[in-house]
């Protein structure tokens, strides 16, 4: 049975149509990608999911539960976290302030834990916990963002474009925390450009085109397209 269930959703911007009837399934354990050019509709797709934008026909469903018309604090509290791309986190307030922000939905007596597990994930955070975020390097600042999201306890995370900006090293690091995030029980829908290092860790994967899914199927087979190595992978 699906953990997230998206089905045939048109978003738009106004008068413009940016997601043209987009379905997919995310199934408790796995790692799914969205790939696509930019502009494609990925990030809108994942706002929606998340409640930050609402479609204007078809329906979002997670856990079994229809998500019409909730809001993203609500979304949050029912297991769906999203990092979101730029990272947003907050510049003015400590790595540690930053962290106790992101379990807002959380009883108080799960902060101290919650931060715990974040800075045994991300031992870089714990020696910057003092450290104004908006002084952080970039890499540092996509480990806050997904630390921050790591907080709500979330039973599927979704990352959207958590290589943006980053050096080729950082990008590396960045997809073996995503890989210990999943083989620690995480499931992950993930949206990224970077389409080598994105299909090379998912289950399965979706290409968005125009606001359309232009082909799926495992990561494998997408890395094994002519289609997908002409157009994203530089084959």
């Amino acid at each position: 049975m699906a953990m997230l269930k998206v089905d045939d959703i048109h978003v738009y911007y106004g008068s413009i149509h940016a997601v043209k009837g987009v379905s997919f399934e995310v199934n408790e354990g796995e790692i799914v990608t969205l790939i696509g050019a930019n502009g494609a509709g990925k990030s809108t797709v994942l706002n929606t999911v998340s409640g930050l934008l609402h479609p204007r026909t078809g329906s979002v469903r997670f856990l079994e539960q229809d998500l019409k018309g909730a809001a993203p604090h609500k979304v949050v509290e029912k297991g769906l976290a999203q990092v979101p791309e730029g990272r947003r986190i907050f510049l003015q307030m400590t790595v540690e302030e930053n962290l106790e922000m992101g379990a807002y939905t959380q009883p108080s007596s799960a902060i101290a834990p919650g931060v715990a597990d974040v800075y045994k994930r991300f031992p870089r955070l714990e020696e910057r916990r003092r450290q104004i975020a908006g002084t952080l390097s970039g890499g540092e600042q996509q480990m806050l963002a997904m630390g921050r999201a790591l907080m709500s306890r979330p039973k599927l995370l979704m990352l959207d474009e958590p290589s943006m900006g980053l050096a080729p090293i950082l990008v590396e690091q960045i997809f073996d925390i995503i890989k210990e995030l999943h083989a620690a029980g995480t499931t992950i829908l993930l949206v990224e450009q970077n389409a080598q290092a994105a299909l090379s860790v998912a289950n399965r994967a979706y290409v968005l085109e125009t606001g359309r899914i232009s082909l799926s199927g495992t990561g494998a087979e997408l890395m094994a397209s002519d289609q997908v190595r002409k157009a994203y992978l530089g084959g």
